[in-house]
């Protein structure tokens, strides 16, 4: 274990490499209430004392991708969850005849071969998942009285821009992220690993060196300065000054991140920018939601002969000298492993540690390492009598304002909120003649707010109703009588997030890229994964957390035959500023009920 461990040790320079993997095309939410849910196939926790080649604590896409690769590598592995659904974070659930996602509203480069780090995975070990297609979401701005369609490609938006920005500028951005995004995207995700000698076979020759090299002397600056630094130098790249899109980029970040652009990683803003506004651009969403994707990969691992345990909560790590050897669980039982992999929060996982290991570490973590601020989430089943078919999916509504000069900050509190209506995709997500919404307000509640509360208590519940306002504003913006009409209402709070997702105070995760970890401890034969690590918080960034950790713990000649293997896979994407869409995306365009507009109209809001 220590000699695995040690590969690892001081390889914060492969951040870079990291970063290079990050595919930033799709945002996650962060809570989801306890119900008497449908059951994955993984089984429930029980007793053992076998000995695994490695214990992943929690099933998050970082977990799960990191197990299912192992697996696939041949190594015995059990994924243990607390929760009765895998997913972590991005599980599904279900609520009466509902199912609901709890997180990712988003997603993009995962219905074919791609550069994304979760289809990478799902091609490395089969897991299959159907998907639909469609190009664009709504925008609304309820102070100013406006609405805007965002429309994927590289035309267009520009008639947005064009009524409230100057679209010479956006092209000049667009024309100036295209080295960052060539460079962002150069190295295959699934060709990074952590060992020195191993990496410069399988990513940094063949792919990194050349990327950077000639991308700096197309952006006459140097490239790992432009992935790792703040996205608001990509406005300075392109000389850009302009209200909205400066704004734009600010959007694009929070919605990544949950912080501005000038605290988000270059990288994951300048690919966002490139893959939503190249030729043939188009978004995805798995059918049968996002607790559809974790429970592909789940049965992934399986089908290698390793196992997913739900209701499975880990209450220590047990380490022997310096040495993590497996994990006891809250009913006394213990799993011996030869690696143990933590998939829990970065502060979660310090606590688990007996009290005499890496004080230094845990005292750096509580000190140095600040988490973002909490959600607040409304789910609503709603009568779907009249609803239009081209009704939009996805919607972003600022309550307090983004397009005028009076408009409260990107990360105000009550201001921006996402909504997703995944069953106009997917039907078999509610009840007949029924549809399904999930508003949530990314990473702006404070938990301070909250931490006091007891969830049984009247003040708790009325709270609860409180925050749940401006969500149902946020709502009525899409569905005027989105209230009248709804039949099923959860609402979920920081504590929801603490509790059932074991989220330290309820966060999205680290607050900003110079905390993060990068899948290495001092505590040798542990690592960690999810968005407590380089480079941060989201599906693809979770994914690559997974792979990196994965692919170290793999011997070299393995991860060289998986990568002969997925072959042309492997380098899909590449050349994506000339790929065409897929066929047959889903139509759309109507941003709100009483709106007949066609897709690239846009003003003042009815």
């Amino acid at each position: 274990m220590a000699a695995a461990s040690s590969q690892l040790r001081g390889a914060r320079w492969q951040l870079l490499a990291l970063l290079c993997a990050l595919r930033a095309s799709c945002f996650a939410p962060r809570s989801a209430p306890r119900s008497a849910a449908r059951r994955s196939a993984p089984r429930r926790a029980a007793a053992t004392d076998e000995a695994y080649d490695a214990v992943i604590i929690g099933s998050g896409f970082g977990g799960l991708c990191c197990g299912a690769l192992l697996a696939h590598y041949g190594q015995r592995v059990v994924v243990l969850e607390s929760h009765e659904h895998v997913g972590g974070c991005a599980h599904g659930f279900r609520r009466g005849a509902y199912t609901l996602d709890s997180g990712p509203s988003l997603w993009a480069g995962c219905s074919v071969p791609s550069t994304s780090p979760l289809r990478q995975v799902m091609d490395a070990v089969g897991a299959e998942v159907d998907w639909v297609t469609y190009d664009g979401w709504g925008v609304h701005d309820l102070r100013a009285g406006e609405a805007f369609r965002m429309s994927v490609g590289p035309e267009a938006f520009e008639a947005v821009v064009r009524q409230y920005g100057d679209v010479g500028q956006w092209r000049r951005l667009l024309a100036a992220i295209e080295p960052v995004v060539d460079a962002s995207m150069a190295c295959p995700p699934m060709a990074l690993r952590a060992d020195p000698l191993g990496f410069l076979r399988t990513a940094l020759g063949p792919y990194l060196l050349p990327a950077i090299a000639s991308t700096s002397v197309r952006a006459r600056a140097f490239m790992p300065d432009l992935l790792t630094g703040p996205a608001a130098a990509l406005a300075d790249l392109a000389d850009v000054d302009d209200a909205f899109v400066l704004k734009w980029l600010d959007y694009l970040a929070f919605a990544l991140s949950g912080r501005p652009a000038d605290d988000t990683v270059g990288a994951a803003v300048a690919y966002t920018l490139g893959d939503l506004h190249r030729p043939g651009a188009f978004l995805d969403y798995p059918v049968g939601g996002s607790g559809a994707v974790a429970e592909a990969l789940a049965a992934s691992i399986a089908k290698a002969g390793s196992e997913v345990r739900t209701r499975a909560h880990v209450a220590e790590i047990l380490v022997e000298g310096n040495e993590a050897r497996g994990v006891r669980l809250r009913d006394g039982s213990e799993v011996r492993a030869r690696r143990v992999v933590s998939n829990a929060d970065i502060w979660n996982t310090v606590k688990l540690l007996p009290a005499r290991v890496a004080p230094a570490w845990r005292a750096a973590t509580e000190r140095d390492v600040a988490p973002t601020p909490s959600f607040v989430h409304l789910w609503v089943g709603f009568d779907g009598a009249d609803i239009p078919a081209d009704l939009d999916v996805h919607h972003t509504v600022f309550n307090e304002g983004f397009l005028g000069d009076d408009a409260a900050a990107i990360d105000a509190r009550e201001n921006m909120y996402i909504i997703s209506i995944p069953s106009l995709f997917d039907a078999a997500l509610s009840p007949e003649g029924k549809h399904v919404a999930h508003c949530y307000a990314a990473a702006h509640e404070p938990f301070e707010a909250w931490e006091h509360l007891d969830r049984t208590s009247q003040e708790y519940k009325a709270k609860k109703e409180a925050a749940a306002e401006p969500l149902w504003r946020a709502l009525e913006a899409v569905v005027p009588d989105i209230r009248k009409r709804s039949e099923m209402v959860v609402v979920g709070t920081p504590l929801t997030h603490r509790d059932f997702l074991r989220r330290h105070r309820g966060s999205y995760g680290p607050s900003g890229v110079s905390g993060l970890a990068n899948g290495l401890t001092p505590v040798d034969g542990l690592y960690t994964v999810g968005d407590s690590n380089f480079p941060g918080i989201g599906v693809p960034a979770a994914a690559a957390s997974g792979i990196l950790v994965a692919n170290a713990l793999a011997p070299l000649g393995d991860h060289l035959r998986l990568l002969d293997a997925m072959g042309a896979d492997l380098k899909a994407g590449t050349a994506w500023w000339g790929e065409a869409a897929p066929p047959n995306p889903v139509a759309g365009g109507r941003i709100a009920l009483g709106r007949s507009e066609p897709a690239d109209t846009l003003g003042r809001a009815a």
